[in-house]
């Protein structure tokens, strides 16, 4: 009964705020670059960002606003080619020690050779709770749609539409779930030659250097947070709730879950039983 209660309070608290509808996503207007030295480029008036890799850095970039609960889109084309070494990451994280994080992080691979997407949620501060992913399409030839829906419930993980993955409110059992840090969003591309490929054994081919990763249509259908308060912004109209606030699963989604998580899913943290030799994680055992 505790969960649902605190659910409530949250529901109020996040929904008794009315903004104007922000406006479709720009680059210049939402993000700030942080790094990399001029290999991270905004193009096309706003409607593009490119993050670049070379030996001597990456990069990145952040969201200029702060979200507590929402539903993020952003639309990546991957680095094409020999990838090996190089990690393109997108994800929402607070700032501090126990922080809260969500991750989608794209591993890369020698030509011809499927990416790995590599999920993780870390709430106060405790991670390890990986799951990882094929895809089921070339990440690299074409933009693609990865979201993170994040409401009081649950976090669920989609890719063009599709849930990979969803991770529940169990605080009621004792298991740390992001509920009162505001997040930003961020990406970086980076070398991680001594563990992103095939555990380290393949290293980055810097011949091929640099490596390019691309954004668009970023949008954000969700709650920012300013000075102590939330505010929910969507896109179309001003809104008093949010739609996402209270989603979940319908039978049709889960079953798409269900087949990606049969057909396309490499590492589940929840079946790894040397990892966790004291006993899994108390999620793992719980149901919906």
């Amino acid at each position: 009964m505790a969960v649902f209660a605190l659910v409530n309070v949250l529901l109020l608290v996040v929904t008794s705020f009315i903004a104007v509808a922000s406006a479709a996503g720009n680059f210049n207007q939402d993000f700030d670059i942080t790094w990399g030295d001029g290999r991270a480029k905004i193009l096309n008036n706003g409607q593009l960002l490119t993050l670049s890799l070379d030996k001597t850095s990456g990069s990145g970039f952040r969201s200029k606003n702060e979200y507590l609960f929402g539903k993020i889109d952003l639309q990546i084309k991957l680095v094409p080619g020999n990838s090996a070494g190089t990690v393109t990451t997108y994800y929402l994280s607070s700032e501090g020690k126990n922080h809260d994080e969500i991750d989608f992080e794209f591993l890369g691979n020698v030509t011809g050779q499927p990416y790995t997407l590599h999920t993780n949620v870390f709430a106060k501060g405790k991670g390890d709770r990986e799951q990882q992913f094929r895809l089921w399409f070339d990440p690299t030839a074409d933009f693609h749609t990865y979201s993170i829906l994040w409401n009081p419930q649950r976090i669920i993980f989609t890719v063009d539409g599709t849930p990979i993955r969803e991770f529940m409110n169990w605080e009621s059992i004792g298991v740390p779930f992001p509920t009162n840090q505001a997040m930003r969003v961020y990406s970086t591309l980076w070398d991680a030659e001594d563990w992103a490929t095939q555990g380290g054994r393949v290293k980055t081919d810097w011949a091929k250097a640099p490596f390019t990763a691309s954004y668009r249509n970023f949008n954000a259908d969700a709650c920012v947070w300013s000075n102590g308060k939330s505010s929910c912004l969507g896109s179309g109209q001003a809104r008093a709730s949010s739609p996402w606030m209270n989603q979940q699963l319908d039978s049709t989604s889960q079953k798409r879950l269900q087949w990606v998580q049969k057909n396309y899913m490499i590492y589940n943290y929840c079946t790894d039983i040397q990892r966790f030799p004291q006993g899994l994680p108390k999620e793992c055992s719980a149901t919906n």
